[in-house]
């Protein structure tokens, strides 16, 4: 573990303020931590946030010393979480770094040769990039700047033009006893990067410049705190006010002023034009202040400059909104009817379900009115059905109706009300529903009405690339338009989740408003409720002889291939195995019936379960499991028995597909049990029992740490109680993963139920 020695000055103290990004926190300190140039230290400020941010930190503070988390006990804001790490920093330069960016390849080192041949500077001035969601790159404006500067060592009088940077304090780096020595300190509320900066620059006496693109300004989607709206966005009034009072107290300053003067204005406008700042309601007022700090900052020298900008500031001189509103709303009009005109050939067509949908959509929401869908509607199956079984339960008031397609109409159990997609029914349950819950995304013309609350259960964990990171791989991404696809999950309100690597990664792989609720997934409560009877009275259905181990063998989809492709020669495995062993195989739900397994089926070399309705039936049948890429190797996991990853693929997959981890690493929490990537390999496992053996145990039991983390058996009960029920209820907490006992294995089905188990949920198991 690299640590630091407590005595030695680093070269760069990276103070990373953190709150509310758990999705982007370990980019952002793995970008710092693997850069070639090692002299560092990181103050991580964790602001009292509310999610899983602490946590992480700790996390990599205990492999890495140069990770220093301070904990702080109630929320201060990103400028007091700075100063808190600028005090704390002991390097030789500071450097401010926003928890949702990143450094880019080589930063640290190009910053140490920069300060060094310029003779350390009182503040090197670096480059960005924008990075946008689909992987758009954005150079900075001042890169053309940066390199004028060369080598050279400047003041802020000599050259103000660097004034006109990018006003944010994590594109430069300060000389720490500089910024300490002349008190330099964060004021509250938002904006506050302005000041900061423009204090730094006007005081500084040696500044330096790098061309360097050194850091990565990550654009988000959703969560900027700046991208909300809301009258916290008048304190950039405050702000500007503390800098021209700076000014008055420099009378050396003079030269600047009409420079800042022209930033300062531009700034008020920029803001006023952001409709994710400035709310309709409180625009009059904003501008009603910027027009007033207008004519009380001017000065005499100040020329308005040409353009439509120029236009905008003499409104500001005169005071003038209706001016200002007529001339934006033209501006508005002008792009409602460009996008008007691009989206009219898409309505064609559609008139009669439009109809339709919008007289239904004009009543009123059906408070006890539920819709579930599950695997683009093909039944009643997954999260969404333990959680409908459940709501029967602890909610029988709210009426549950499942979407299904025409071809899977016949499966729909007894008893359950089921509309056709498309149907007039459809339309009408869809808008009038409160309540929808789904496993994946309901259909780009789904409106999601502000009295809807829209449940996103997903149907597994992580470890292909998912949402937008699938842009970087061709086969995952193929034929998708990752836009609609973010427009579809702009309709969740609640995300759910069964582990925090989850959480994490959908927080940044669908940039959304949604909120995280890690309950566990409610599929796998059957596995802790179900009992030693339950998994008999299974095995007994599936044909499976007493006494025989049963291999449940679950390939997932191979995104770079069309249809199945058998990845092991089942006929030599069943021979290799011998006939203690019974092999069920289960193709992924994308292929249809295929020839070659129902052959063997028929000679009784294996029982091919592909089309069986309940795959938790075949979890809790198998003795173990044998997978290669798929989520159920999470969900099996809760039952604590043997899981054996055969990956003949992996090099092409991870190319193809990509991974967020290596299953075949054998590292604690990334490898679930024993290996093969060859046929041979597989059946050795076998033979020699490491399939079953400690060491495969072992990595079973860190594997289940990490990822059965809120499964526990009363997820249902948790999600019901926070979806449904309106008055105050208690939700049982999750409990430690030693308090929770799965469901026996098959060698002790034959046992009594162990004392104190509560009875078998057969509704929930059978969902």
């Amino acid at each position: 573990m690299p640590v630091t020695n407590e005595n030695a000055e680093p070269t760069f103290s990276v103070v990373v303020p953190v709150y509310k990004v758990q999705g982007y926190l370990r980019a952002c300190l793995d970008s710092v931590l693997s850069q070639s140039f090692d002299d560092f230290e990181i103050i991580a400020i964790n602001d009292d946030s509310p999610d899983a941010c602490g946590r992480i930190l700790d996390e990599y503070a205990s492999l890495d010393g140069r990770v220093i988390p301070v904990h702080l006990e109630e929320n201060h804001g990103i400028g007091k979480a700075r100063d808190v790490g600028a005090l704390r920093a002991r390097g030789a330069y500071i450097l401010f770094l926003d928890s949702d960016d990143t450094l880019a390849d080589g930063a640290l080192q190009a910053m140490a040769e920069r300060c060094e041949l310029t003779g350390r500077p009182d503040i090197l001035l670096l480059n960005h990039v924008r990075t946008y969601w689909d992987n758009r790159i954005q150079p900075s404006a001042a890169t053309e700047m940066l390199e004028s500067a060369g080598t050279g060592v400047f003041t802020a009088l000599e050259r103000p033009e660097f004034l006109t940077m990018f006003a944010v304090v994590w594109n430069r780096a300060y000389r720490r006893d500089f910024y300490i020595d002349n008190g330099f300190v964060f004021t509250d509320g938002i904006y506050e990067d302005a000041l900061m900066v423009y204090k730094t620059m006007l005081t500084a006496e040696r500044i330096a410049a790098l061309d360097h693109v050194c850091v990565e300004y990550r654009q988000r989607r959703q969560g900027n705190s700046m991208r909300t709206p809301g009258r916290k966005h008048f304190g950039i009034f405050e702000q500007y006010a503390r800098l021209f009072d700076f000014l008055d107290a420099n009378p050396r300053l003079a030269p600047v002023r009409a420079l800042l003067f022209e930033r300062m204005a531009s700034h008020f406008l920029f803001t006023l034009a952001r409709q994710d700042r400035i709310l309709p309601k409180d625009r009059s007022d904003f501008f009603k202040l910027s027009s007033e700090q207008y004519r009380r900052y001017r000065p005499s020298d100040f020329a308005i400059p040409q353009g439509p900008q120029g236009i905008r500031f003499q409104m500001l001189e005169r005071g003038s909104y209706t001016a200002y509103a007529g001339m934006s709303f033209a501006t508005d009009k002008r792009r409602q009817l460009l996008r008007g005109a691009t989206k009219a050939r898409t309505r064609l067509g559609k008139t009669a379900y439009n109809r339709l949908y919008q007289l239904h959509l004009r009543r009123p929401v059906d408070e006890n009115l539920a819709v579930y869908s599950a695997y683009w509607n093909r039944g009643v199956a997954c999260n969404p059905a333990a959680i409908y079984h459940k709501a029967k339960q602890l909610a029988p008031n709210v009426h549950g109706v499942w979407i299904v397609r025409k071809e899977s109409v016949g499966t729909v159990p007894d008893g359950i009300d089921f509309v056709v997609a498309n149907s007039p029914r459809y339309w009408e349950v869809m808008a009038r529903a409160k309540y929808l819950i789904n496993n994946v995304n309901f259909p780009n013309n789904f409106v999601k009405r502000p009295e809807q609350v829209h449940l996103q259960t997903h149907h597994g964990t992580p470890l292909k690339q998912m949402g937008i990171d699938q842009q970087r791989f061709p086969a995952a991404g193929k034929g998708m338009s990752f836009g609609k696809m973010l427009e579809r999950a702009d309709k969740w309100d609640l995300s759910l989740t069964s582990n925090q690597h989850s959480t994490e990664i959908w927080e940044r792989v669908y940039p959304c408003a949604f909120e995280a609720i890690e309950y566990g997934y409610p599929r796998n409560d059957v596995y802790f409720k179900s009992t030693a009877q339950d998994v008999s009275r299974i095995r007994a259905e599936l044909g499976i002889e007493e006494g025989k181990t049963a291999v449940l063998y679950c390939p997932t989809v191979r995104d770079y291939q069309k249809g199945y492709v058998p990845r092991i020669d089942l006929e030599r495995f069943c021979r290799e195995l011998g006939p203690d062993y019974i092999l069920l195989v289960r193709t992924h739900y994308f292929y249809g019936s295929d020839p070659r397994l129902a052959a063997l089926q028929e000679r009784g070399l294996v029982k091919d379960v592909s089309r069986y309705p309940v795959v938790e039936d075949l979890c809790l049948a198998a003795d173990a499991l044998i997978t290669d890429y798929s989520s159920i190797m999470f969900d099996y996991a809760c039952l604590d028995r043997p899981i054996i990853t055969y990956a003949d693929d992996w090099e092409v997959y991870r190319k193809a597909r990509g991974v967020y981890f290596d299953v075949l690493s054998q590292t604690p929490g990334e490898t679930p049990g024993a290996t093969a990537t060859t046929e041979d390999e597989l059946i050795e496992t076998f033979r020699s029992g490491a399939w079953n053996g400690p060491a495969a145990a072992e990595l079973r039991a860190a594997f289940r740490r990490r990822f059965v983390q809120y499964d526990d058996g009363n997820a249902a009960e948790r999600i019901v109680k926070h979806l449904f029920l309106t008055e105050k209820v208690a939700i049982p907490p999750v409990l430690p993963l030693q308090e929770r006992t799965p469901a026996p294995a098959p060698a002790v089905a034959a046992q009594a139920p162990r004392p104190g188990r509560p009875p078998a949920d057969t509704a929930l198991s059978r969902a």
